[in-house]
């Protein structure tokens, strides 16, 4: 069955946060115009080698999206809908940056079918915007999310970032409280986490970087848990709340380890038990285009053992947790099979728990989730699967 979900990057960025290292390079002096119709080019292409069919869910991100002109982006989403179909009811989601948040840019994303919107606030306090490298303010994030329910949107999520560089626990107290009063149906709160070839990681190397200590962090993790459940938004991924029906149902699809299709330049997909990525570097990717070719890089037929692991440790990120009857369908083995020995040891020191069909994370598990995910890595010296 093919994938019911597409991912594309538009790696354009008006500027470069110190914490990003996803493909992206500065827009200005870049090829965007040229980028777009090669990009609705490989949706074409596609679409050509298998017969796409409705996607339950279409996820635009990058880079910054929103830092198309209004013209480009509707060029773009003519282009989604002449290629890629939609089904009733699908959640469109587009990444917008909060300094995009135009009138006329809004307008055009709702008008091109965008149901959903997701901003990158990181946090309200505008010393540590400054401090991460972001260029909005939060008074422009907060007249941005007005803005965006002036054109029509109501599904909006924005992300929150913790253990920023000389960030207290009342710097995110504030900004959780500053978030809450948005009233927005989905939240994405996450830890910082130091990607190599960033800003922040070569200062980290350096000493440099003036972190929150580790119980800090737990404190943190532990106050926006508690933040979200008063205030009614349930945690259904370890970084992800959500009013019910609100759960990001493209990114439920990853944590399933379902399908997906991917376009742009460096984009990874995922069909028919492949793993691809497209050329990263712009000019790499548009080549093969120009000529009417794929931009693809790699390919990696996954192995069973490959796709047990993903089911796991992807599956434990949400908060129901992992089925025992989707592992014996998926895989045709038992979970406990497989995994009972490392299963009664994470349940022995709290880490998981039963549920109907299956296990989850304890709430301490929540605290020690990699170590968790860890765990369901099989030996290479296991018998065969």
């Amino acid at each position: 069955m093919l994938p019911k979900a597409a991912y594309i990057h538009i790696p354009f960025c008006s500027h470069i946060c110190y914490y990003c290292d996803f493909n992206k390079v500065f827009i200005e002096g870049q090829p965007v115009d040229e980028y777009i119709e090669l990009l609705i080019r490989e949706m074409e292409l596609t679409g050509k080698k298998y017969k796409i069919e409705p996607l339950e869910t279409l996820y635009v991100g990058g880079g910054t999206p929103s830092s198309l002109n209004p013209q480009q982006m509707e060029r773009l989403l003519d282009g989604i809908h002449q290629y890629l179909p939609l089904q009733k009811g699908a959640e469109f989601s587009m990444e917008l940056n909060p300094d995009d948040g135009t009138h006329e840019l809004l307008t055009v994303m709702k008008k091109g079918g965008v149901n959903r919107l997701s901003m990158g606030v990181q946090t309200f306090n505008n010393d540590l915007l400054k401090a991460i490298g972001r260029k909005h303010t939060k008074e422009t994030a907060i007249r941005t999310i007005e803005n965006a329910r002036q054109v029509g949107f109501e599904n909006m999520s924005i992300d929150l970032i913790f253990r920023l560089p000389k960030q207290t626990i009342a710097d995110f107290e504030e900004s959780l409280k500053m978030a809450m009063d948005l009233d927005l149906p989905h939240y994405s709160i996450y830890s910082l986490i130091l990607e190599q070839k960033t800003v922040f990681y070569n200062l980290m190397r350096q000493g440099k970087l003036p972190l929150p200590t580790q119980d800090e962090e737990a404190d943190m993790f532990e106050l926006a848990m508690k933040t979200m459940k008063d205030f009614g938004r349930h945690h259904y991924e370890i970084s992800n709340y959500s009013i019910p029906g609100y759960e990001s149902r493209h990114n439920l699809h990853y944590w399933k380890a379902d399908e997906y299709f991917a376009f742009g330049a460096g984009a990874h997909g995922y069909v028919n038990g492949v793993r691809y990525q497209n050329n990263g570097p712009i000019q790499h990717y548009l080549e093969p285009l120009r000529e009417g070719k794929l931009p693809i890089f790699s390919e990696t037929q996954l192995s069973k053992k490959q796709l047990i692991e993903e089911f796991m440790f992807l599956g434990l990120r949400k908060f129901s947790g992992v089925s025992k009857k989707e592992f014996m369908e998926r895989f045709g083995n038992s979970m406990d099979e497989i995994y009972r020995e490392v299963i009664q040891e994470l349940i022995e020191e709290g880490l998981l728990t039963t549920t109907s069909d299956g296990y989850v994370l304890t709430h301490r598990g929540k605290f020690l989730g990699n170590n968790v995910f860890q765990s369901f890595l099989i030996d290479e010296n296991q018998n065969e699967i």
